[in-house]
């Protein structure tokens, strides 16, 4: 269930109607079921498998962990693999991929979730992802949503940017009021179900990575545009941005 809003958040989400929301959503999930890029992490529900492609996809870029991701996994196919390792090996498996904290509390994670019981189960709501070693607020809902289907926000920059560019633009980017209260829209937007929630999140990520990037505005192929506060204001020109973003997930 939602957290009770502040002031400024309900002000957020009264001034946007119910329609342009389910419209927003609507477009975005038509628009990525028919444009979708085929990512090895997308073609499973295995819990263990998503939260190793969102820790690897923490600042690195898409294209450079496909492989990487391939390659962990064949070597350490579940959780209990990775706790069974010395912390060398895992990271040994990371090398190169960088942000070696990520293996560190990959590892950390493994042998938490294995001591709690067999077979080792990660937990299925964000409340309790965050919990273990290493899961912030944005890899706790993408596990949630991603392997369980549940109705879990998530924002990363790449979704902090398309939401504030389609519905609050006069927001400061970057700043942890526009987080809180983009955080809180996220959660309004989602749909009814989780199932359609998986295909949102990934619509949304989707767009930010490819379309509404953080150095241009593509607008002129943007599925959601004709409900983009931003995108009205430029009919035909691609929009800079006003900062230089850089993609993070925690």
């Amino acid at each position: 269930m939602p957290r009770n809003r502040k002031p400024d958040e309900k002000r957020l989400i009264a001034r946007i109607a119910p329609e342009r929301r389910h419209d927003f959503s609507r477009r975005l999930r038509a628009w990525f079921a028919r444009t979708q890029r085929d990512l090895p992490w997308r073609r499973t529900r295995d819990p263990y498998r998503v939260l190793v492609s969102e820790l690897m996809l923490q600042q690195t870029q898409v294209d450079r962990v496909i492989g990487f991701y391939e390659r962990f996994v064949a070597r350490f196919p579940t959780l209990e693999a990775v706790a069974a390792a010395p912390a060398a090996q895992v990271r040994e498996a990371w090398s190169g991929l960088g942000y070696y904290a990520r293996s560190r509390n990959l590892h950390s994670l493994a042998e938490r979730v294995v001591s709690e019981g067999s077979p080792a189960r990660l937990p299925e709501t964000p409340e309790a992802l965050r919990a273990l070693p290493g899961i912030g607020p944005y890899t706790a809902g993408a596990v949630a949503s991603f392997a369980f289907e549940k109705r879990a926000a998530l924002i990363d920059t790449n979704v902090e940017r398309v939401l504030r560019r389609v519905f609050a633009p006069s927001l400061a980017p970057k700043t942890p009021r526009t987080h809180r209260l983009l955080w809180a829209l996220a959660e309004e937007l989602l749909p009814r179900t989780g199932k359609a929630t998986w295909t949102h999140n990934q619509a949304l990520m989707e767009l930010g990575a490819l379309v509404c990037t953080a150095r241009v505005a593509h607008c002129e192929r943007c599925p959601v545009r004709s409900g983009c506060a931003t995108g009205r204001k430029h009919p035909s020109a691609k929009v800079p941005s006003r900062t230089t973003e850089v993609r993070r997930r925690t």
